[in-house]
């Protein structure tokens, strides 16, 4: 039997509500008021109509992984077609509304990040700042379409995959002085890591992250508590806000196995 829309959207707030508690308690864990603890919702590959239920539920955080994707959810228009005695083939129009806060945690590319800027007016941050030259291209995009300074991560290859993208970690502390002395544009936030699937190997990713911290924050010359930690997904974000991550990105714990299209 399929699942209707409203069952799948249902099963999604419970999850919602589920995740919270459990970030709640290892916030507890951690010895951090869960306040301090970011959770964004990843709705990679999911129809707008289960994250404005999401919101719905009282959440605000929101990632997508692909510029496009998150650019036709942010902005997009959706015609919902109502069938009923008085409005047979009516169309009602709804957007998603503009106090969700963005994240974009994928891989960016050159020849995206104007789109990027441009089409997602409450873009909240970008995570995955690889390098100076993605840097350069979002500085001056903000600053080409007159937004505020833009909220970043300097992403860490904490794992040593060369599948994955990322700074090595002897290289995050140019990184991250290269944005916040010569990017005016853009506002360092801190550090995030992907980590490795096995999740077995995923405390030394953290701590290794943690350690990229410590060298960014003594060479800026700013406290820890300044600079977040983003690290920790479905499979282990207990564990990373354990160890201190203060912004953990959530997708199918929520939402549910992604769903791709089919190849023909």
């Amino acid at each position: 039997m399929a699942t209707s829309s409203a069952a799948v959207e249902g099963v999604a707030a419970a999850a919602l509500r589920s995740v919270l508690q459990r970030v709640d308690q290892a916030a507890e864990r951690s010895g951090r008021e869960s306040l301090r603890i970011r959770m964004v919702a990843v709705s990679k590959t999911k129809p707008v109509s289960v994250i404005r239920q999401v919101y719905d539920a009282g959440h605000r955080y929101f990632g997508e992984n692909y510029v496009q994707e998150l650019v036709e959810k942010a902005l997009q228009v959706l015609l919902h077609l109502h069938k009923s005695i008085e409005f047979v083939n009516c169309c009602l129009i709804q957007r998603l509304p503009d106090d969700i806060e963005w994240h974009f945690i994928g891989n960016l590319q050159s020849n995206k990040v104007k789109p990027l800027i441009a089409g997602v007016p409450n873009l909240a941050m970008v995570e995955t700042v690889d390098d100076e030259k993605i840097a350069n291209h979002l500085n001056r995009a903000v600053e080409s379409l007159g937004r505020k300074p833009l909220k970043v991560l300097v992403q860490v290859n904490t794992s040593g995959e060369e599948s994955k993208s990322g700074v090595e970690p002897s290289g995050c502390v140019e990184l991250a002085k290269h944005v916040s002395l010569s990017c005016p544009n853009l506002r360092f936030c801190g550090l995030m890591t992907i980590g490795m699937l096995d999740y077995t190997s995923t405390p030394e990713n953290f701590k290794t992250l943690a350690n990229c911290r410590s060298e960014v924050c003594k060479a800026l010359g700013i406290p820890e508590e300044q600079c977040e930690l983003s690290m920790g997904m479905s499979g282990d974000f207990e564990l990373a806000i354990e160890m201190g991550s203060t912004n953990v990105r959530v997708g199918s714990t929520i939402f549910g196995a992604r769903e791709y299209p089919k190849k023909k």
